[in-house]
């Protein structure tokens, strides 16, 4: 369980790193749409876990290995951020997020399951 400060750093990170992403979107990740879903913190608030959600992309795994070819580049410009706030700029260690695709899959299949009660 997170403590109310873990939390407060891990909605902080969630922003910044969001913003981040934006900016770089066409330079770093050739114009590919990525969501910052969930951020995860120690409770050192040395490390911290970014879950990425990947819009309508079927090549999660590359786009995956871009954000950690770039993530130097991202850690430095969120130091930039948040320089002033916090004490220690987190290691980041960036996952995909499958919860999206995951939803969706289930939505299909209660569709399906409904389609088939009504032809019954």
């Amino acid at each position: 369980m997170a403590s109310i400060r873990q939390e407060k750093f891990a909605r902080l990170l969630q922003r910044d790193l969001s913003n981040i992403i934006q900016q770089r979107t066409h330079s770093y990740f050739e114009g590919k749409m990525l969501m910052v879903n969930d951020v995860e913190v120690s409770p050192d608030l040395g490390y911290a876990k970014i879950y990425l959600g990947f819009i309508n992309q079927t090549e999660k795994d590359y786009l995956l290995g871009l954000v950690q070819f770039y993530s130097k580049e991202i850690r430095h410009e969120l130091a930039q951020k948040i320089r002033n706030e916090v004490r220690k700029i987190p290691e980041l260690t960036f996952y995909i997020d499958n919860t999206l695709d995951n939803a969706l899959k289930m939505e299909k299949i209660l569709e399906k399951l409904k389609e088939n009660d009504e032809l019954k």
